[in-house]
């Protein structure tokens, strides 16, 4: 039976992985370029459904192949970095429920968490990068805070639509998998 479940967490991990994926492809462009996805909604479920290390590694995995076939590879490692820092204040928030949130204010205080460490990496991955084209801490930093709308509006939008999502898949995930024959 320990085999079952190992095999039961591969499949969770790559179906968290392949919905990642198809998260981010579904995108709003934004004018600054930047665009709007659903990914790290389909990672933030995955971390609460299925646990931080499997759901963030799915979601770094799903991050990391929509880099590699849309033009991102250098920034690949950075997203599947990201997925684990991100996951890790999303878990760190659903263990003061008790990883049993029961109402949707408290998904959405998990998503905050989540929120924060996103806009802080996203700040600071910009600033370094503005940093290596050239630019000094002060100026690549308030260049990087420029860029956050699109992260802001994909931040709100997965607290939305995790809050409205979360309980309906636990349920349905729990009447699947304690089902099972043991």
């Amino acid at each position: 039976m320990k085999t079952d479940r190992k095999i039961q967490n591969l499949v969770l991990i790559a179906l968290f992985a392949a919905l990642t994926l198809i998260g981010t492809m579904i995108k709003i462009p934004l004018p600054t370029g930047a665009f709007i996805h659903f990914g790290n909604s389909v990672v933030l479920l995955a971390v609460l459904l299925i646990g931080y290390w499997q759901g963030a590694l799915a979601g770094g995995i799903g991050f990391f192949i929509f880099d590699i076939l849309n033009g991102f590879a250098a920034e690949a490692p950075y997203f599947l970095v990201e997925s684990f820092v991100v996951g890790a204040a999303a878990y760190l928030a659903f263990t003061l429920f008790k990883q049993k949130p029961t109402r949707v204010s408290q998904i959405i205080v998990i998503g905050i968490f989540a929120g924060i460490a996103k806009f802080v990496m996203s700040v600071i991955k910009a600033t370094v990068m503005g940093m290596i084209a050239g630019a000094q801490f002060k100026p690549a930093f308030f260049a990087a805070l420029a860029t956050m709308p699109a992260t802001v509006i994909n931040i709100f939008s997965t607290i939305l639509i995790v809050s409205l999502v979360f309980f309906p898949l636990r349920r349905a995930m729990q009447l699947i998998f304690h089902n099972q024959p043991a």
